[in-house]
């Protein structure tokens, strides 16, 4: 029988994404709208996680965990809202590096602003709270790996395993194209920062194909041991869907060595699809698998 907590599922994404939204504005460059995105997107992924488990299949510190992530997410954004006046140093510097280039370049002089990073305007935003709702829904998500692993042993670290890897491997790639889309509001924004998540996305693909085929896994579905109702068909979507998110990841990569601006939007195109992709390597195992 194909079954699929959404609760948990919900949390994970949110988790996840929110790891990889402190991945990004950590380095101070992008702009304080693109945290205000992720924070009130995932905020209600955690919001929806909570309502989904008490409505479907209670477990109270999952549920408790989730209401944390999203009253963590507010206070985040509320700080970012109320510090938005310091702005952010690394864009600035940033902006102000290229400026003088160009005026090297061209001849033509722009003004740059030399004030100090933080003349009286009060303290940046501190990307760490970003790692606050992170570290709560983590507890929940833990007590949901256990609670899928009723026999313990091995299997207990198995659903650990997967459902920690799976948050990652969900938040990376949707992360990527959110970020990916940024760039249109904030195009001088360096390209290195999508190209950290997708490096990561690339890093977390084998762990998240290796931990759905630890036994029981996959390969039971392919061999027969487990029925998907499909009569395998389910098993043979999950590889290509699994193939095909690595493939999306090495032609991203490829279309961001292109120096052109619209480099960046089909690198975005190309994420999208790997969205696609990387949520059936998950979700299809996890409805398959029971986990």
């Amino acid at each position: 029988m194909i079954h699929l907590d959404a609760a948990t599922v919900l949390l994970q994404w949110a988790v996840g994404g929110m790891a990889f939204c402190w991945f990004t504005t950590r380095r101070r460059e992008v702009s304080l709208g693109y945290g205000w995105l992720l924070r009130v997107t995932y905020g209600l992924l955690a919001m929806a996680a909570f309502v989904a488990g008490f409505r479907y299949s209670p477990l109270p510190v999952r549920e408790l965990s989730a209401l944390g992530v999203v009253i963590a997410c507010v206070v985040a954004l509320v700080v970012s809202v109320r510090r938005r006046s310091a702005g952010v140093s690394g864009h600035r510097l940033e902006h102000d590096r290229r400026t003088e280039r160009v005026a090297a370049m061209t001849g033509i002089a722009r003004a740059v602003d030399d004030r100090p990073i933080d003349p009286g305007r009060g303290a940046e935003f501190p990307p760490v709270l970003d790692l606050v709702p992170v570290v709560i829904g983590t507890v929940g998500l833990l007590a949901a790996a256990i609670d899928a692993a009723p026999a313990g042993g091995a299997d207990t670290i198995i659903s650990l395993l997967r459902t920690l890897v799976g948050a990652a491997f969900l938040g990376a790639v949707t992360d990527a194209m959110l970020l990916g889309h940024w760039y249109l509001t904030q195009p001088g924004l360096p390209r290195r920062l999508l190209n950290e998540l997708v490096d990561a996305l690339g890093w977390i693909w084998p762990l998240e194909v290796f931990v759905l085929l630890l036994p029981t896994g996959m390969i039971s579905v392919w061999s027969g041991s487990i029925d998907d109702g499909w009569g395998g068909t389910l098993g043979w979507f999950w590889g290509a869907c699994a193939v095909s998110t690595i493939v999306l990841v090495f032609v991203t990569r490829a279309a961001l060595r292109e120096r052109e601006y619209s480099a960046v939007m089909a690198a975005t195109g190309l994420l999208y699809l790997a969205i696609l992709t990387a949520f059936g390597t998950d979700l299809v195992a996890r409805a398959v698998l029971d986990v």
